[in-house]
């Protein structure tokens, strides 16, 4: 039956395609930015694998890492299948939040009487993709309903809105601030009237199971013309009434402005954000948008984004896969987004009192910024290479975010939102990130505070011991130190408390920081960490060959098979021993000897893969327990290049080519990232894919590299960030590509043959060029150790 689904799905797919051709179709009325040729923003999709978005998922007028994430909302309720669902037709506001679990401040234009007060559903509207163009940091659509055209663009703080109404029509704006977004409802909101053309206010919303404070967004909203008229809705005996009143606050209310007839010139709006004050938020529109030139705004998103995404070039290959490439480099740098202000200052809320803090200023100027994110869950295999590649300085931003959180709150986090600790996921995930930043020179972070926080939270009572949205420390670091693991069936009211694969997070976790203290001279915390590192052992079973949990009496969990069905199995966190049975990433070695040394190894670990490849090598999302590999979730995501590690690159080059294609390939609204893209995770895991690079070790290492497979292009230009490397750029050159050539036949590194399969992270950032030769037959004698 899955093969017919996924038979059906193409099917679907292969229909509505000329419906994506819509979202690439440039703008007319906007300067042409280029004349000939394509620029890197021109391949970027933004409708792939939209049918089925989660809220954060898809902001199209947004910069990169932008506070502001301004979007059609075409559904407004719950976290999953939320924000913008190209099969729903249906545009119910356009809100300028779309972050893990934070949202806010929804603007719906219209005409006629004003229906605010009577909720989205009644005064939704209708469109249709003929006439939508989607693009970075530009969305248009047509309100069939209304008859107007609404477009969207942004800075990173401010939100800019150009309306052109019906000239015969009063012209609407609909603020429904109080009304329920994405992941829940807001506590309470305000609205006010400040000027002629200047509203303000702000949503605070309501706790979540994962946010467990409210957070606060405010707002500021200029426009290019008096207001006619403002007034609102409230609450009245449960139900909501219209009211004239110039300013209100409380549960669920809203406010409207109105404007006489415009004739033909468009109403301009812009919206600028703080999660600190309305004050802060009028800092951020005088600083980022002071003038009025919607053209020209849209103009400099599209600039900002070349910019970044141009730090990686490409050449050769087919147009889809460029497009993909751009595309997924795109979900990369938009998946997390700024929280604090353009003076560097945003909100603390780990304490029971919010605190305002500051970022350092170097001559008044922040030097950096602070961010909301989801987890970091799995980012060893993704961001944490990318990131340190071609953006380190982003990499070093987002550690200061996360040990930014130890000074107030006592822990580095590992999902920080709203200015708060979320507990989301397992482990402590910014150890890898921190250590992978130092090791490869990225070193503008509190350095004692990371490593006092990353040992903090490696011990009892730190952020180890808080599993799934467990608020209260929990126990399971004093098993893991007095057992060497961490049993199954610990009490708790958390989630994601499976004793096996937290032992295999803590052992890698342990070696990260080992490698952090490595790097900074300290060998007493190195020696200690690193020999914890081997905790790993005491969770395989060498009688079944797997992974296996334990109760809290040392002996084995009944009942055990490699895989099942469900969302996980006993012990795995949303996987099963098929999986977590290859989570030993930092010694892989010792791994390969447990199973039966390389022979063995290589057999076991291809059987899966072609027991996985009829499924397309996924679960379905909430089933991964089913499936002997699982690239639709992280702890599965460095299995196809695990070959190389046991003398078998080849495998490694044509698993990693096929799963870059079958499971990764598509682009259309009904494919390309199978239901669940992180914040960016899967399509920097796409970004690598195609040019060939990866780390297992997530980078950690005090003696980084880079393993080499076979890109998809012809030619890779990365640019190297001389804030951080000596080098200009490094180029990757690939001679005989082709889609039947997927193995390296050869390699030269700066003109000297390479025989290994890997390069040190050293040479990369001197800058050179490495040249791959394919074939479309397997060289088994390159690449092995």
């Amino acid at each position: 039956m899955k093969n017919i689904f996924y038979s059906n799905q193409l099917f679907v797919s292969i229909r509505k395609y000329s419906l994506l051709l819509l979202c690439l179709i440039p703008t007319a009325g906007i300067k042409a930015r280029v004349e000939q040729g394509k620029t890197p923003v021109d391949y970027v999709n933004p409708c792939v694998d939209t049918h089925k978005s989660r809220w954060f998922y898809f902001s199209s007028a947004s910069r990169p890492y932008g506070m502001v994430s301004l979007s059609p909302d075409t559904w407004v309720k719950g976290g999953w299948n939320s924000g913008y669902l190209y099969d729903s037709t249906e545009v119910r506001c356009f809100s300028h939040v779309h972050c893990w679990q934070i949202s806010g401040v929804p603007v719906m234009p219209t005409t006629g009487e004003i229906t605010g007060h009577k909720g989205m559903e009644v005064y939704k509207s209708g469109f249709s993709h003929d006439t939508e163009i989607v693009k970075p940091g530009y969305h248009q659509i047509i309100l069939d309903k209304y008859g107007i055209k609404a477009e969207l663009t942004a800075t990173s703080r401010v939100g800019m809105h150009r309306y052109t109404f019906p000239q015969k029509e009063t012209a609407n704006l609909l603020f429904d601030v109080g009304a329920l977004l994405g992941d829940g409802a807001m506590e309470k909101a305000a609205i006010r009237r400040i000027s002629a053309k200047e509203i303000g206010g702000y949503a605070v919303m309501a706790p979540t199971s994962r946010r467990k404070r409210t957070c606060t967004v405010y707002f500021i909203a200029q426009f290019n013309r008096a207001i006619s008229e403002f007034g609102g809705w409230e609450k009245v005996d449960k139900d909501k009434q219209l009211t004239t009143k110039q300013a209100l606050e409380g549960e669920d209310i809203g406010g409207y402005v109105r404007f006489k007839r415009l004739g033909n010139a468009p109403l301009l709006m812009k919206v600028a954000l703080s999660y600190v004050s309305e004050e802060q938020a009028r800092l951020n529109l005088k600083a980022e948008l002071n003038h009025w030139d919607f053209d020209r705004t849209v103009e400099d998103s599209y600039a900002e984004w070349n910019h970044e995404l141009g730090k990686i070039q490409v050449e050769g290959g087919t147009e889809q896969e460029k497009i993909k490439f751009y595309t997924d480099l795109w979900h990369a740098l938009l998946g997390r987004h700024t929280y604090s202000d353009a003076n560097g200052k945003y909100t603390d809320h780990t304490s029971d009192i919010p605190k305002i803090c500051q970022v350092p200023l170097v001559k008044g100027i922040p030097t950096r910024n602070v961010y909301n994110s989801d987890a970091l869950w799995g980012a060893e295999f993704n961001l944490n290479i990318l990131w340190s590649i071609a953006y380190p300085k982003i990499m070093s931003e987002f550690v200061s975010t996360m040990v930014g959180y130890y000074p107030t709150g006592g822990l580095v986090a590992r999902g920080p939102s709203g200015g708060n600790y979320t507990f989301v996921m397992v482990g402590d995930q910014a150890i890898p990130l921190i250590a992978a930043a130092y090791n490869k020179g990225i070193q503008d972070f509190n350095l004692n505070d990371a490593l006092a926080g990353s040992i903090k939270n490696a011990e009892p009572g730190g952020i180890r011991d808080h599993a799934g949205y467990e608020t209260d420390a929990n126990k399971y670091m004093t098993h893991y130190i007095e057992k060497g693991f961490v049993p199954e069936n610990i009490p708790g009211k958390g989630s994601h408390r499976e004793g096996c694969a937290m032992t295999l997070y803590f052992a890698y976790q342990d070696w990260c920081l080992s490698q952090l203290a490595k790097g900074m001279g300290n060998d007493s915390i190195y020696r200690k960490y690193y020999n914890r590192s081997f905790n790993y052992r005491y969770m395989f079973d060498a009688q079944t060959g797997w992974m296996r949990p334990r109760t809290q009496d040392g002996s084995w969990l009944k009942d055990f098979a490699p895989i099942g069905k469900g969302f996980n199995m006993p012990g795995f966190v949303e996987s099963n021993a098929a999986i977590f049975t290859y989570y030993v990433p930092h010694n892989l070695p010792d791994l390969i000897h447990m199973l039966g040394g390389k022979n063995t190894f290589v057999d076991k670990l291809n059987q899966q893969f072609e027991w996985a490849a009829p499924y397309n090598f996924i679960s379905p999302h909430g089933q991964h327990a089913q499936n002997w590999v699982d690239y639709e979730n992280q702890p599965s995501l460095h299995m196809a290049h695990l070959f190389s590690h046991a003398g078998a690159p080849w495998l490694t080059q044509y698993w990693v080519r096929k799963i870059k294609q079958d499971v990764f390939g598509d682009i259309t609204p009904y494919g390309g990232y199978n239901g669940d893209e992180d914040q960016g995770q899967m399509g920097a895991l796409g970004v690598l894919m195609a040019i060939g690079l990866f780390d297992v070790q997530g980078g950690a290492s005090t003696e980084p590299r880079y393993e080499i497979t076979s890109p998809i292009f012809d030619k890779i230009t990365i640019q190297l960030d001389n804030r951080y490397y000596a080098g200009k750029e490094f180029i990757i050159e690939v001679k005989n590509n082709a889609k039947e050539n997927v193995y390296i036949q050869s390699a030269r590194l700066n003109g000297q043959s390479l025989n290994t399969y890997y390069f040190p992270h050293s040479e990369l950032i001197k800058g050179g060029k490495l040249e791959i030769e394919l074939g479309p037959k397997p060289n088994t004698a390159w690449g092995i150790e």
